[in-house]
């Protein structure tokens, strides 16, 4: 890698991190190459990004972004995306799905360092989307209850005439 790609490359993660909801730092040892590519597919399609990037390049990015310093050391694979929920659960994911060659070293949710416990609690959670869901469905279920009540009457008056 030029000087000037890796120039380009700490501008463009920079852009991304000040922008990021989420960033986890993981460690990918040992895994193969389909693995890998099975969690930047899920990455992907949740929109989130997935990348290994030199420590000194991710550091020189984070300080640039204005968030907490992150000790990098060995290999990285780092996920970010705009909401915190998601790229919490794609590490989550393949860290059950890979144990013994996948986990989840630190991260940072709206740039301020946080814990593995935070991380792990926040991929319980569920998105914006099932909570739209969830919303909904309570919303609806007077309407759904009060039309079923209808039909069963008018299904009573039916019988009784």
């Amino acid at each position: 890698m030029t000087r000037t790609e890796k120039e380009q490359l700490v501008v463009e993660l920079t852009a991304e991190f000040k922008e990021a909801g989420a960033i986890i730092v993981c460690d990918y040892k040992g895994m193969t190459v389909p693995d890998l590519e099975s969690v930047r597919a899920h990455a992907r399609e949740d929109n989130n990004k997935i990348r290994v990037v030199k420590n000194k390049l991710a550091e020189i990015a984070l300080k640039n972004a204005g968030c907490d310093e992150l000790e990098l050391s060995e290999t990285n694979l780092m996920i970010w995306g705009e909401t915190q929920v998601l790229p919490c659960k794609i590490a989550d994911k393949a860290a059950t799905t890979f144990d013994d060659k996948f986990s989840i070293k630190s991260g940072l949710l709206q740039g301020k360092t946080t814990d593995i416990e935070t991380i792990n609690a926040m991929a319980k959670l569920p998105t914006r989307n099932e909570l739209i869901a969830m919303l909904l469905n309570v919303w609806n279920a007077p309407v759904q209850n009060f039309t079923i009540g209808l039909k069963a009457l008018a299904e009573q008056k039916e019988a009784e005439a």
